[in-house]
């Protein structure tokens, strides 16, 4: 009986802690309910933790097992944190790092409960056929097997590993990617364009300023014409980019910095207290791209010239073929004025835009600039193999891609990122820059 009153309240407990963290980010509701099929689990495997320490000294159970607690009871803590001040208001590198460390040390049971699952589905197998065999034997009496649960334990500690060295290591080793792109009736004037590409800086997980300072620096040593910011400058809110505008200030390019807006930019992963605190975020970020002296375009378009030549610059809000994300993005309302004009080049946040809508209905605009998938973050790229898990949800992931369909040149860039959700590292898949060279289709 004491047993399943503990069972009870943990799952009371854990669900508890889902719910209110779904009232605070809403837009998070999915992840949620896997996190808490995640806690059911953890509670399985403490079963097996318990059993296995029960024998030790008081003090190494004790410390043991406040360990395996730890993550759950930061949750907690957390939580009640943040009843008393606002998410947006937290020391950012605490947040940062705290959130990325609950992260880890959840993650690190992950292989654990999966081969403790397994040796106790091998113990029911077996139980099962002693019962058909008529030579019946008690459950409990069939031990798990140990090398197996040692072997998730040991995969659970390689992960714990790669994860660190992934956030002390990977988070801001920046790489740049250098691609020549070819336009059919590309101004000679735009011949040998460099286009610098950054995307999903997401200040709300930026750790460092010296680090954006860097990125900033060889950006700029690049030597740009123009830059591209292809959305995704915040986590939860605007107020997450407090302390960086010096820094991004301090980006340049003769033609101009253009931005678009990505689905974390709208607000809608954090509550509001009111729809008016939630518009007020929004002037807020056109307020903080005004200050940087960036054009912000939002289903607009701009035109740059360079002597007698010029081409458009088109930008469009988020829209994501997943019914998570924000379908806002009007490429009519956005090319409105330059049909005619030979090249366009696009800004549109989420790939799947490209592979849904543009590369069907808009053919004639040659190339778009993408971001959003961050290269999933963790991957494989070495030895002429390039893959990352995020490759199962998007078609176009990293790097540049074409459309046969096409009767000219059209073409995609997805840029892998330079900031991190979630996990705070990279593991693989580092941050990148795009440098892209226009070149005209003989």
């Amino acid at each position: 009986m004491k047993k399943i009153l503990g069972a009870a309240l943990f799952v009371l407990v854990s669900a508890a802690l889902v719910m209110v963290l779904r009232a605070f980010f809403p837009k998070n509701a999915g992840m949620l309910s896997f996190f808490f099929l995640f806690l059911l689990f953890d509670g399985y495997l403490w079963l097996s933790v318990r059993r296995l320490i029960s024998g030790l000294k008081p003090v190494v159970r004790a410390i043991l097992t406040v360990l395996y607690m730890l993550p759950m009871a930061m949750v907690a803590g957390l939580i009640i944190y943040g009843s008393f001040e606002s998410f947006l208001d937290w020391n950012l590198p605490f947040r940062t790092y705290v959130q990325n460390l609950v992260l880890v040390l959840f993650l690190v049971k992950v292989f654990p409960a999966i081969t403790l699952l397994l040796a106790d589905l091998t113990r029911a197998g077996r139980y099962l056929a002693g019962l058909f065999a008529g030579k019946p034997v008690g459950f409990n009496a069939i031990p798990r097997y140990r090398p197996l649960l040692l072997s998730g334990w040991l995969l659970g500690m390689l992960l714990m590993i790669m994860m660190v060295a992934g956030t002390l290591f990977g988070q801001f080793d920046f790489q740049v990617h250098r691609q020549e792109v070819a336009l059919k009736g590309l101004p000679p004037s735009f011949v040998g364009l460099r286009i610098v590409q950054f995307s999903d800086v997401h200040l709300g997980s930026w750790g460092s300023k010296e680090k954006l300072a860097e990125a900033v620096k060889e950006m700029n040593d690049l030597q740009p014409d123009v830059i591209f910011f292809t959305g995704d400058m915040f986590n939860y809110g605007t107020a997450d980019g407090r302390g960086f505008e010096p820094i991004l200030k301090n980006l340049h390019a003769p033609l101009g910095v253009y931005a678009i807006m990505g689905n974390h930019d709208y607000g809608d992963y954090l509550s509001w207290p009111s729809a008016a605190a939630k518009q007020q975020n929004m002037e807020d970020l056109k307020g903080f791209y005004r200050n940087l002296g960036w054009k912000l375009l939002l289903n607009t378009h701009d035109i740059i010239k360079r002597g007698y030549d010029s081409i458009a610059i088109l930008g469009v809000e988020n829209w994501g073929s997943s019914h998570r994300f924000q379908r806002l993005g009007d490429v009519d309302k956005a090319q409105k004025g330059t049909e005619n004009m030979a090249v366009r080049l696009l800004l549109s946040h989420d790939p799947s835009h490209w592979d849904s809508i543009v590369s069907k209905k808009y053919q004639d605009i040659g190339l778009t600039f993408s971001g959003h998938t961050h290269g999933g973050q963790v991957g494989i790229s070495m030895f002429h193999i390039h893959w990352s898990p995020i490759a199962w949800a998007y078609r176009e992931w990293c790097g540049l891609y074409s459309n046969p369909a096409s009767p000219s040149p059209q073409y995609l860039y997805v840029n892998q990122g330079l900031g991190n959700i979630g996990y705070s590292g990279r593991i693989g898949i580092l941050p990148e820059i795009t440098l892209i060279i226009l070149k005209r289709v003989p």
